[in-house]
């Protein structure tokens, strides 16, 4: 999944001495992480779909201004489990909110701020539905909260999404990558790191 992936490359960029910062959304920040359990937990209809947005937004703030810019500012590199992407691709394609509202809303949390290279893991939507309820009754194992308010929103909704994420990064070629992770944990791996080194002239030995 995603956040294994994300350590990875942490590991890797800490490797040859870069400072870098691993973070995600929504959460990153201790309000953020708050409004992160509103958004993650508890029933698909617990809010229409521009409260959610309004949250989302809220939380992404937050992480901006207390996590993001600090670290920008020191020189550190920034890794993040989502950014406004997946705004875009759950509220926007998803659930239908008006596209252009959501760009105004994100000039409006974050400015210009966007990621030098975004990463788009590719996957059918049944084998991704089936590894997140895998997750899920591990989560109820370790007597976690299950954070799978969106896993359970139906396999159309997935479908619109991963359409999102495609027409997105279709739009952004220059920032967006698409991953296939039918492939090994290993393999994939392997290609992010990979490109993340080229795209910024990195070199394994530092």
């Amino acid at each position: 999944g995603k956040t294994t992936q994300l350590n990875f490359l942490y590991d890797s960029l800490k490797s040859i001495d870069i400072d870098v910062i691993q973070t995600r959304e929504p959460g990153g920040s201790k309000g953020a992480e708050e409004i992160r359990n509103l958004l993650v937990e508890g029933p698909p209809e617990r809010w229409d779909a521009v409260t959610e947005t309004l949250l989302h937004c809220a939380a992404r703030r937050d992480h901006i201004k207390t996590t993001i810019l600090p670290a920008l500012e020191k020189g550190l590199w920034v890794l993040t489990d989502r950014f406004s992407d997946s705004t875009m691709a759950y509220q926007g394609y998803g659930h239908g909110v008006n596209k252009k509202a959501l760009q105004n809303l994100q000039q409006f949390v974050a400015g210009t701020m966007q990621p030098d290279m975004t990463i788009i893991l590719d996957l059918p939507v049944k084998i991704g539905l089936a590894r997140a309820e895998k997750r899920a009754t591990q989560q109820i194992k370790n007597n976690n909260g299950q954070e799978d308010r969106y896993e359970r929103m139906g396999a159309d909704f997935h479908e619109r999404l991963r359409k999102g994420f495609l027409n997105i990064a279709k739009n952004n070629r220059k920032r967006c990558i698409i991953i296939d992770t039918t492939r090994s944990v290993e393999e994939i791996q392997s290609t992010i790191q990979r490109l993340v080194f080229k795209k910024f002239g990195l070199s394994e030995d530092g």
